[in-house]
């Protein structure tokens, strides 16, 4: 099936990430990433494929608890399809599964497990439960324009999806290496008439983690991930996300980018990225 609810709208005027046309989902200018002019950041597909997988029908009662985005190639800012599937059924469990695709090569991979809810008064009984302590309220944040696009940041009218989709407020410096902690609020819809949950918003802001907490100057070296991977503890709420990012890299090895993922009630669950890291 096709993952994408009909909206028509330009594209240089759409305040969307995404508009449709036909059975085409094409990207506007505020889904591009920084790496390529020609390819989207990895947050706009992500929240794409998320926001089909939830009206997923039979099974959207169930809570997912694991989302996951193999980037099989730099996605081109040009017309996508997308198309999706129930990989496995069931009234407790269920794979859900999506292609994105670019004139029939697929350019991105994603699966999404949906589970029943925990029961509260199982919780009860649980020994030991602990987790990441909050992060401070966006409004403790400093709001600032942010990407690691150096022509996207100095160009006020040059829209990209790190400085026009999103709104951020930073608790520890933008421009430092290493660990970083911001909220961040998507600002537009994917497509126009679709309704923004919390779970798309998170799904967009999780993609972030390897610039939040870069390690190495964007200038000199690559540091581009290959995949992303999402699990949740619970259901994310409200419109910020926080990430409280880190990233490790092993001589010989493979870099990864972890986050803990933060609504304005408390930590929701974690996001990891497999890193390509390279000198320019």
């Amino acid at each position: 099936m096709s993952g994408s609810p009909t909206a028509p709208a330009e594209v240089s005027a759409a305040q969307s990430i995404f508009v449709q046309e036909g059975e085409k989902l094409v990207p506007t200018t505020h889904a591009t990433g920084p790496w390529d002019p020609g390819a989207l950041h990895g947050g706009a597909p992500a929240a794409l494929i998320v926001s089909a997988f939830e009206q997923m029908q039979p099974g959207a009662e169930l809570r997912i608890g694991r989302l996951s985005f193999q980037f099989l190639r730099p996605i081109p800012a040009a017309p996508l399809t997308l198309r999706c599937g129930i990989l496995r059924p069931g009234r407790r469990v269920q794979e859900l599964a999506a292609e994105l695709s670019h004139e029939g090569e697929v350019v991105c991979r994603a699966k999404a497990l949906r589970v029943l809810p925990v029961p509260a008064e199982i919780v009860e009984h649980a020994t030991g439960i602990a987790d990441a302590s909050p992060m401070e309220g966006p409004k403790s944040g400093e709001a600032v324009r942010f990407t690691l696009d150096d022509a996207a940041l100095n160009d006020v009218d040059r829209a990209s999806f790190a400085t026009t989709a999103m709104e951020m407020r930073w608790l520890t410096d933008p421009w430092a290496l290493g660990p970083g902690r911001v909220w961040m609020r998507l600002r537009m819809p994917v497509l126009p008439t679709a309704p923004l949950s919390p779970l798309t918003r998170l799904a967009a802001t999780a993609d972030f983690g390897n610039g939040v907490s870069s390690e190495l100057r964007f200038d000199r070296f690559l540091f581009i991930n290959a995949d992303l991977s999402v699990h949740l503890s619970r259901p994310p709420r409200g419109e910020w996300i926080g990430l409280d990012a880190r990233t490790l890299l092993h001589p010989g090895g493979s870099g990864i980018s972890e986050s803990v993922l933060h609504d304005v009630d408390g930590p929701v669950g974690r996001a990891f990225q497999t890193l390509v890291v390279q000198p320019r």
